[in-house]
């Protein structure tokens, strides 16, 4: 229990760099868990069609949920790992210049945007039509994607040490990311590439954006900070009931905190202020502030 209370304290009390990949890996061990259960009970159900964006908008109508999660689903250990090594380098980066608010918008508005793209695509192109009845994507590389090129080009000349190479500057990583991500398109993993274009387009365009003056997305933002405000547990109010009291007994009050306060204001003369104790000061503000 010990363990499950410090990831807790670590997640509530993290950045929101810390907290989105608290929840890439939860969602990852949970949804294998469950896999091992559906394989071993031989249950016919596949996580991909409820969590996956699907490349048909007919099948997005049905689950229009799976453009938020398919971006936190990962099926494959090292998909998941270079995703979320990728976002704590860059994620450390961007919060030493701008804040937890902006790296959530742009990792979740990169993420639709690179669903997005990826659908327009397979739906616009004749090469992918064959498969939108049966492709869907997964995984953080949109979100990801989108913060690395929204910090490489806010601050383009930050030098990353990359091993074997050295310095590199953050700008030039982003263009081959980018540059890589175009030439994949002719792979196996086309859809994929595409998604990443999207997050990369849309990190771009908020950087230009927010260098005028202006956030993308901000409106995103309100509604996040509200939606999160709407579910977050409201402490309960105590109320305390006093008994009513009688005439005499509210008189002998009165009566008895005149002469502790008499007393009080006799020791003050006789050796000051900073002779009385701790509770004979907080006695002595209780009473003033109650007559």
């Amino acid at each position: 229990m010990a363990i499950i209370d410090e990831i807790k304290a670590s997640f509530k009390e993290g950045t929101s760099l810390i907290k989105l990949i608290y929840i890439n890996l939860a969602v990852f061990v949970i949804a294998k868990i469950i896999t091992v259960f559906f394989i071993l009970f031989t249950v016919d159900f596949s996580l991909i069609n409820y969590l996956a964006v699907p490349a048909d908008f007919s099948k997005l109508l049905t689950r229009p949920w799976t453009i938020i999660t398919y971006m936190f689903y990962h099926e494959s250990f090292l998909h998941i790992l270079f995703n979320l090594l990728w976002l704590y380098w860059f994620g450390r980066i961007f919060l030493r210049y701008l804040d937890q608010k902006k790296l959530l918008n742009i990792y979740l508005l990169g993420g639709i945007s690179g669903g997005f793209l990826y659908m327009l695509a397979y739906n616009a192109f004749p090469a992918f039509k064959p498969s939108v009845p049966v492709s869907a994507a997964l995984g953080a590389s949109a979100g990801v994607i989108a913060v690395v090129v929204a910090i490489s080009f806010y601050v383009p000349n930050y030098n990353l040490n990359l091993m074997f190479i050295g310095p590199v500057k953050l700008k030039y990583i982003a263009l081959v990311t980018i540059l890589l991500d175009i030439m994949g398109i002719g792979g196996g993993n086309a859809g994929g590439h595409i998604a990443h274009l999207g997050g990369a387009l849309f990190g771009y365009l908020f950087t230009l954006q927010y260098k005028s003056g202006k956030e993308l997305g901000k409106g995103f933002g309100k509604f996040l900070d509200s939606l999160f405000t709407f579910f977050k547990p409201r402490k309960r109010m105590k109320v305390s009931y006093k008994k009513p009291v009688n005439d005499f007994e509210y008189n002998k009050q009165k009566a008895d905190d005149q002469k502790e306060i008499d007393r009080i204001l006799d020791k003050i003369a006789k050796s000051g202020y900073k002779s009385l104790t701790k509770a004979e000061k907080e006695q002595l503000f209780k009473i003033s502030n109650n007559k």
